[in-house]
């Protein structure tokens, strides 16, 4: 595409070593952007800047890390040039109760998904100040309306819709826009993971159509890299979330009249006990957590 404002601009991307992150990335390097991809899993970041058809540099790193955060912007900034744009995508899930879940693992998915969102904000907003540039955080349906099982992770994710609010008043004068993308369920390896798991699969299944339906992994990466294009406030994937957020107030009593009946009936067919933190992310996760 060679009119994409995107054309020789820097674009960093967190979590791009599979999944959203990584089809993003693609499509981003096929608008011309030049990638800055974060995350775990140094190999696939390597092999992923390798396929790229623009310049790409591979950084692994935490995005709790905020010290390790600093030394990839730096190092981006020196080989790619400031960025004009950051994507917050890295996060880790997992599902389950509550009650049964570790709390290192419900902290470690809000060190990841609102902390490490917000350090990433931190370590890269002098770039976008100074190239106006422009900011997108990965949100969920689960910042729009909670679910049972995945108290974590909607915590996070309400969390993150916050933030993204917030920091787009704080910067608009500045010429830094900021939006947020709310996605349903995406053909990842989390979700293909969870849905082994029946805390997560009896959670998507017993949702109304066409909510519990997932969408492909590279139709979700071009919706963000037109939002990416075009500094949009807020993306909607599928588009009729964009009705949900209009009735959002409906959606708590609807969940909970739902989950009373359906989750004793669930719990005594199956096994219900939190999965741990899913997919390739999660076990990678884990592995530089320790």
């Amino acid at each position: 595409m060679p009119d994409s404002p995107l054309t020789d601009r820097t674009v960093v991307v967190t979590g791009a070593a599979r999944g959203i992150g990584a089809e993003l990335a693609r499509e981003l390097a096929h608008r011309g952007a030049r990638l800055a991809l974060l995350g775990h899993e140094r190999a696939a970041l390597e092999r992923l800047a390798a396929e790229l058809p623009t310049p790409a540099l591979a950084h692994e790193t935490d995005v709790t890390d905020t010290a390790a955060l600093d030394t990839a912007a730096e190092e981006i900034r020196r080989r790619l040039g400031p960025p004009s744009a950051v994507v917050a995508n890295a996060a880790v899930a997992e599902a389950g109760a509550f009650l049964d879940t570790d709390p290192a693992h419900w902290q470690r998915i809000i060190d990841v998904n609102l902390t490490g969102s917000a350090n990433t904000a931190h370590a890269f907003l002098p770039d976008l100040l100074r190239t106006a540039g422009y900011h997108l955080q990965i949100g969920s349906l689960a910042s729009i309306g909670a679910a049972p099982m995945m108290s974590a992770y909607c915590a996070s994710k309400a969390g993150v819709e916050a933030l993204a609010h917030s920091l787009r008043a704080e910067l608009a004068h500045h010429g830094v826009a900021v939006g947020i993308a709310y996605l349903g369920w995406t053909d990842t390896d989390m979700i293909r993971d969870g849905e082994r798991h029946a805390a997560l699969h009896e959670l998507r299944t017993h949702m109304p159509p066409p909510a519990h339906r997932i969408t492909p992994a590279r139709t979700v990466a071009v919706r963000l890299a037109d939002a990416v294009e075009r500094r949009r406030t807020a993306v909607y994937v599928p588009g009729w979330l964009r009705a949900v957020q209009l009735v959002r107030a409906a959606v708590p009593p609807v969940v909970l009249r739902a989950t009373r009946r359906e989750l004793p009936r669930t719990a005594a067919r199956q096994d219900v006990r939190p999965t741990g933190l899913l997919g390739g992310g999660g076990r990678a996760d884990r592995t530089a957590a320790e």
